[in-house]
């Protein structure tokens, strides 16, 4: 039985691949997009180059098998043989699209620092049971902030001294990557919790890539060239703008569950108050020999000129216009879980130093 698969290459276009699997071998590949292609018989190649193939075989082997087959001299424009070897293994997954879903949006009003760490945990497991549907959730927050990764020491992140003079709270998160430094007004983040079939076939830095292209489109709507930067970051010529961090929960029963992806981005951050909490910060600035932190965040408030709520307001309409989006809330019940979460886990010290 014939299968299909969608995979839009970073930066450039979708490659689309139709394949049957018989007796565990590639069958009646059809490789297909809006990428450029010379000559055109390498389109032919390509599909030959994947017939007959072992149905089993990875991204980088299908990929290799392209590379071999491909004419001299031929040229790709928006395609790679790996993002081929992705449109093929997703096929073969069963993997799924952003269209296939009824999105829902959540903005509410602002919300503690712990309570924003407890709501990415139960939306997203409620995802991962199939009891909520695909869900952008835009934070707002109620205070500052320092969020720590799951796996980061606390000693090693954060000044205490430096958080308590400026009435910084700190939490760590679920997922993994660096320290966050938040303020109302002046960060924009958000999260997808997403079924884990919409990343399948997907390696764990393609779906950082995949699930960041939708924002990439919405800041070059706004006139900001952004590009997504391994493994974590978005980044432009003037630098870095945004950090994204990610955690798979399993679904009941072992099934397959869901993703949480959570990108912070810099807005208007007091760049000089963040070295005074964040350890990490002294550190990466004295090693690059930067006198001032401010050189190394770049505000979308000065690459936009745009207030922070028309940047939000932009970017939700851009992820309406690809992928449509309805108006949702937390329910009273996953809110009740959140709270609770957040009083016995994400405001714990046991947790919050958890890696001290």
């Amino acid at each position: 039985m014939a299968v299909h698969g969608e995979y839009k290459v970073p930066g450039g276009k979708l490659v689309v691949v139709d394949v049957d699997a018989e007796d565990g071998v590639l069958r009646h590949v059809r490789v297909a997009g809006d990428f450029f292609l010379e000559p055109d018989e390498a389109l032919d190649a390509v599909n030959a180059a994947l017939e007959g193939a072992p149905a089993d075989t990875d991204t980088a082997g299908l990929a290799a098998r392209i590379d071999a087959a491909l004419p001299a001299g031929t040229v790709m424009y928006g395609l790679t043989a790996e993002g081929v070897g992705v449109a093929v293994r997703r096929a073969l997954a069963g993997a799924t699209d952003w269209t296939d879903y009824d999105w829902q949006l959540i903005h509410e009003a602002p919300q503690p620092p712990a309570l924003h760490m407890a709501l990415d945990e139960v939306l997203t497991a409620e995802v991962a049971a199939g009891r909520r549907p695909p869900t952008l959730r835009v934070w707002e927050w109620a205070a500052p902030a320092v969020i720590i990764g799951s796996f980061q020491s606390l000693r090693n992140e954060v000044d205490p001294e430096g958080a308590a003079r400026h009435g910084i709270e700190v939490v760590r998160r679920i997922s993994g990557g660096g320290a966050m430094f938040v303020e109302p007004g002046n960060t924009i983040t958000y999260s997808l919790s997403v079924p884990a079939s919409l990343v399948q076939g997907l390696s764990f830095q393609d779906s950082y890539a995949y699930l960041d292209e939708w924002v990439l489109g919405a800041l070059g709507d706004m006139g900001i060239r952004a590009w997504y930067q391994p493994l974590n970051d978005i980044a432009t010529d003037q630098g870095k703008i945004a950090g994204a961090a990610q955690k798979r929960i399993v679904g009941p029963g072992g099934g397959p569950g869901a993703v949480l992806h959570h990108v912070t981005m810099s807005y208007d951050i007091d760049a000089d108050k963040m070295v005074e909490v964040l350890r990490i910060g002294r550190e990466k600035l004295s090693g690059k020999g930067t006198a001032s932190a401010k050189k190394r965040v770049d505000p979308l408030r000065r690459q936009t000129g745009l207030a922070r709520e028309a940047v939000i307001d932009r970017m939700i309409g851009s992820f309406r216009a690809r992928y449509g989006l309805a108006h949702g809330t937390v329910t009273d019940e996953e809110l009740a879980r959140a709270q609770e979460l957040a009083r016995t886990k994400f405001m714990s010290p046991r947790w919050t130093a958890r890696v001290p």
